[in-house]
Order: structure tokens, then C-alpha cells, then sequence
């Protein structure tokens, strides 16, 4: 038998809500500050949800892209992550921590103006994120 510690089983769901930002490129979307937008949504959601910065989401035609994905609550209530796309406007990102902050996902619906931001990426975009 191994005197090794038995890893503790993976938890269904995060606690918090993630909030997952492809960093984009200043050459996609030269009039935002993508690194302020990312700082903004990190001060507005600490101790909400963990935000999290990716390099790529296979979404480029749609920068800038935010995924939020459920808390484990949101999850047990039916949430799914939503993709949203274009989020180049600082009033969009104002609308997703507000929503974030009342629960996201599962929990409340977004506000009506997300709608024109919400896409669905491929299967295989969506499996590599929830992975």
C-alpha cells in the first residue's frame, strides 16, 4: 500500500462564479485598453467570482470574448457558461459584473442588452474550456 495521500475527489462546479477573458490583441480591437478592462472586472468582482485570463478561445472573429460559467449553484439550477462576444464597450462589461454580482448564470437571468453580446462557440471550443 502507498504511504502517498489520496488526492481529493475533483468538486462539481466552482464555489464562485469564473469569469474566463480572452486578452485579445490591440490590432483586433485598437480602441480598447484590453489590460484595464481585465484589472476593472478583477477589482469589481473580488470575493464574487474568479476572473481568469486566457490567451485564446478560438473566438477571434468576436473580440473581445468573456465566458462566464455558473457557481456550483447556478450549475445545480440549471446555468450553463454563456459566451459573449464584442465586448469592447465599457458599459457591456458594467452590465456582466452586475449581472455576476447578483449571480450569473443559473441563478439570474443577464440583463436584456447581453443578448446582442451572447454567442454559441463550437462544441470543441466549448469541451477545451470546460476541460
Amino acid at each position: 500500500m502507498s504511504r502517498r495521500a489520496k488526492k481529493a475527489a475533483p468538486t462539481s462546479g466552482a464555489a464562485r462564479p469564473t469569469v474566463t477573458v480572452c486578452r485579445g490583441t490591440t490590432a483586433k480591437v485598437p480602441h480598447l485598453d484590453h489590460e484595464a478592462q481585465l484589472t476593472d472586472l478583477r477589482t469589481q468582482l473580488t470575493g464574487v467570482a474568479m476572473v481568469r485570463r486566457t490567451d485564446c478561445l478560438d473566438a477571434c472573429e468576436r473580440a473581445n470574448v468573456i465566458v462566464i460559467q455558473p457557481s456550483a449553484e447556478g450549475r445545480k439550477a440549471g446555468g450553463r457558461p454563456v459566451w459573449l462576444g464584442q465586448v469592447n464597450d465599457p458599459d457591456a462589461a458594467a452590465d456582466i459584473t452586475a449581472w455576476v454580482k447578483d449571480g450569473g448564470p443559473g441563478l439570474v437571468k443577464p440583463p436584456g442588452i447581453l443578448d446582442l453580446y451572447t454567442f454559441s462557440p463550437s462544441r470543441r471550443v466549448r469541451h477545451e474550456l470546460e476541460d
